[in-house]
């Protein structure tokens, strides 16, 4: 019986991987990669020529019963795009067949978004929550950031360009105007680390271009996130958009800010009556 390698393989710079990842993926019997295009230039640019099968979100169901065959016979090295199989990346689904399987399963470490991220942020990296991507629709995205609005920890998570202001939005309505640090295109030639307030990654972030992974300042041990009136009616209103009824949204934006359901209560009845909005 084969061995399913678990590969971390380069975020940006190609240089980034490790001699193990190197001949793991020289020796395997397969390699299955959610990009062939890109891995093919992983390994053409180290002078590794291997057989490519290609494993993504899209044929996952029916490669995986192939690929767990193909361990009855030989390695196999599991390699995403970039990073590691399975973080916020096609993978889990095979891991978890092969462990189910019976199969060897080794982790080959290597780049990291996350940790890069964090290492650069300024922020505290001891102890931190990952968030992946946030919820595409909006309801569920605010939802997601409150769930994490009293998190102590560092919060670090992923977010598309065409979605970035969006989110950065919804993480000042719900989590307050917190230190952050968006790093854009990590390892890659326009690499780009702001650091500053949630606010002014707003109003530096025009256009968005890149990639991003965003590390923000958990909530204050002591503290609920900042219960100014404009972050609350901002919460507010974007409970009132996706349809909530008042006695759930005042629930929710009183615990999440710390304040009486009746103040929060008469900022929603303002909002009813036409009051001005932020």
């Amino acid at each position: 019986m084969g061995t399913l390698f678990i590969v971390a393989t380069p975020i940006g710079n190609l240089e980034d991987i490790t001699l193990r990842a190197l001949r793991v993926l020289s020796e395997a019997d397969l390699i299955a990669a959610e990009d062939t295009r890109t891995t093919r230039a992983l390994l053409t640019r180290h002078g590794i020529r291997n057989r490519l099968l290609s494993y993504n979100e899209h044929n996952m169901r029916a490669r995986t019963p192939q690929l767990l065959s193909a361990l009855e016979i030989g390695d196999i090295a599991l390699v995403s795009e970039a990073g590691t199989p399975g973080v916020s990346d096609p993978g889990y689904q095979l891991l978890r067949a092969a462990v189910d399987a019976g199969f060897a399963t080794v982790a080959v470490p290597g780049p990291s978004a996350v940790i890069a991220a964090l290492a650069v942020s300024g922020l505290p990296m001891r102890e931190f929550t990952f968030l992946g991507f946030v919820p595409r629709r909006a309801g569920d995205r605010r939802r997601a950031l409150t769930a994490v609005a009293t998190e102590p920890r560092t919060l670090v998570l992923f977010e598309s360009p065409h979605r970035l202001r969006r989110t950065l939005a919804d993480m000042r309505a719900t989590l307050g105007d917190r230190r952050i640090a968006v790093c854009r295109e990590l390892t890659k030639a326009f690499e780009e680390v702001f650091r500053g307030t949630i606010s002014q990654a707003l109003g530096h972030f025009s256009e968005p271009r890149g990639e991003f992974t965003l590390v923000i300042e958990g909530a204050l041990t002591t503290t609920r996130p900042t219960a100014d009136d404009d972050a609350v009616r901002q919460q507010l209103l974007g409970l009132k958009a996706d349809g909530a009824k008042a006695r759930d949204a005042v629930a929710q934006v009183a615990s999440t800010f710390g304040l009486p359901k009746r103040s929060v209560y008469q900022l929603w009845l303002d909002l009813e009556h036409g009051g001005s909005s932020p």
